[in-house]
């Protein structure tokens, strides 16, 4: 299958370990249930792409309601939907489901897009760590200031795009270069952080392989615990 990327929801982050000893961070995102609902092709719409759609819903407005009847999927009427560019004519039937084995397998490298938490209105310092203001020489409030935004000459204006405070966060974000670690039913286990909140939806992209993977260790937990093999304890 030429599909190469998935939808997902963060389910949590938490750690492990590889075979040779090292400590590593995860992502736990479940990629489950996606379906098709969509297909486009050179022919039709002049670009080769496949429409997912991901999760449910009980009630869709008109519009997606007959776009989820269009494809056959009123059992399952999918909530989010995500359109993914792919080279060739696509090969899956409209309506059918998508596997996490088809596409994924342990080694890859992925690039996993979200959106960012909302951290609401941010100084700069916090937005993009700016170094603030001396803190002597008569300074009193000037710690965390951005400092002077304009010119001195010509065109003595404030540029567009000159950093400031403002809305920090909630924005399309994505962290590349990440490693399938492990697959567990329909749930990736991603070396590496992730953008958004839990239970936030994630696209999960393949972009390669590692050749040089390092699996899990077998004995320890997603979580990063012991086995749950009990430990033999020194007679007193």
């Amino acid at each position: 299958m030429n599909v190469q990327s998935l939808i997902g929801r963060k389910v949590d982050q938490t750690q492990g370990f590889l075979e040779n000893g090292t400590r590593v961070p995860l992502s736990v995102i479940s990629v489950g249930g996606n379906v098709v609902s969509q297909i486009k092709t050179v022919d039709h719409e002049g670009y080769n792409s496949i429409q997912l759609g991901f999760g449910s819903q009980k009630l869709p407005n008109k519009p997606i309601a007959g776009h989820i009847k269009k494809a056959g999927l009123e059992e399952k009427k999918p909530r989010f939907f995500r359109e993914i560019r792919v080279d060739e004519a696509p090969a899956a039937p409209l309506g059918g489901a998508i596997s996490v084995t088809e596409v994924f397998e342990l080694g890859d490298m992925v690039d996993v897009t979200g959106v960012s938490k909302g951290k609401g209105f941010a100084g700069v310092v916090k937005r993009y760590r700016f170094h603030g203001g001396p803190k002597t020489h008569g300074q009193s409030d000037r710690h965390r200031a951005r400092g002077s935004s304009g010119s001195g000459t010509t065109p003595g204006r404030v540029y567009r795009g000159t950093k400031m405070a403002g809305r920090m966060g909630d924005a399309k974000v994505t962290v590349k270069n990440l490693e399938v670690l492990n697959i567990d039913g329909d749930t990736l286990f991603v070396k590496g952080l992730i953008p958004g909140a839990k239970g936030s939806i994630v696209v999960v992209h393949k972009v390669g392989k590692n050749k040089k993977f390092v699996p899990l260790w077998a004995a320890s937990t997603p979580q990063g615990g012991a086995s749950d093999e009990p430990k033999e304890e020194n007679a007193s």
